[in-house]
């Protein structure tokens, strides 16, 4: 893995830990985040020895607060400036990460979506991905937490959205988090914005967290649960993924005829076997009450 410069990366015993690791801005995410993280996830994909993944941010702040505005604003500043002198550049293929384009000079039709290199499902990454949010998660953080598997969040994380507070419309990331969420509280979380705040038990309430831990106890929460995916095989952790989220998006019977196939592909005879083998041997595993 390359030297990284807005987040932290560590492996062990199976599990990958994805640390956004900008706290003196919330982790925030910037050009060159949005670069990483997909650097990241398209790496993930080729590495065998991870199964699992834990995303998390740093400090006890915030898990992420969205894209950086001060880095747009900046950048649409200098894009307009450009425009109005008239002056044009070669393209640089070796100049780094392009910056987030709201709208393209004069007109609003080329629009770079500030999320797209975020989530693990958008890079093709059909490894269970756990979020630990660890404080604050609004507006854009919802581009991530729309595409994990499981949520487990400190008790004093806070979910909002604040687009609308700020005369923006809020589009992607309402629509990442609406199928987790029931239809009336995801409206009110976006309509009103600053005003109100989500809490780690209200998001356990309705379904959007699945665990809610103190700060001190999250990695070790959010880490359980990816040791155990970890322990199991990866062909039927990963058929079995991509099984349910297919479920989620195609209606049932579109689902459940694709059903066998997931399941043929997913099914390793090694690791069918050795499961019978397990299971004969009257061996069982002393389960964790949640």
């Amino acid at each position: 893995m390359a030297d990284l410069e807005t987040i932290t990366y560590e492996a062990h015993e199976g599990v990958a830990w994805v640390t956004l690791n900008r706290p003196e801005v919330h982790n925030a995410f910037n050009a060159v985040m949005q670069h990483e993280l997909q650097t990241v996830w398209r790496w993930l994909r080729r590495d065998d020895s991870v199964r699992a993944v834990v995303l998390t941010g740093a400090g006890e702040r915030a898990f992420c607060t969205g894209i950086d505005r001060s880095e747009v604003l900046g950048d649409a500043r200098e894009t307009n400036a450009g425009a109005a002198g008239g002056s044009g550049s070669r393209p640089d293929p070796g100049a780094g990460p392009e910056p987030v384009h709201v709208g393209s000079g004069t007109t609003p039709f080329m629009f770079d979506d500030p999320g797209e290199r975020l989530g693990p499902k958008s890079n093709d990454l059909w490894k269970p991905v756990i979020a630990a949010v660890n404080g604050m998660a609004c507006g854009g953080a919802f581009y991530m937490l729309g595409e994990v598997d499981i949520i487990v969040a400190a008790d004093h994380a806070t979910f909002f959205d604040p687009h609308v507070s700020y005369g923006m419309a809020a589009g992607f990331e309402p629509l990442q988090l609406l199928p987790k969420m029931p239809f009336g509280e995801i409206v009110r979380l976006t309509l009103l914005g600053n005003a109100e705040r989500m809490s780690a038990e209200r998001a356990h309430q309705i379904g959007l967290v699945s665990e809610v831990c103190p700060v001190a106890e999250l990695r070790e929460r959010a880490g359980w649960v990816a040791e155990q995916i970890a322990r199991a095989p990866a062909l039927a952790v990963q058929g079995t993924l991509r099984a349910l989220w297919a479920g989620r998006e195609l209606s049932r019977g579109q689902a459940l005829g694709l059903g066998w196939a997931f399941v043929g592909l997913g099914t390793d005879q090694e690791s069918l076997a050795e499961g019978q083998a397990t299971f004969a041997s009257g061996v069982r595993t002393t389960p964790r009450i949640r």
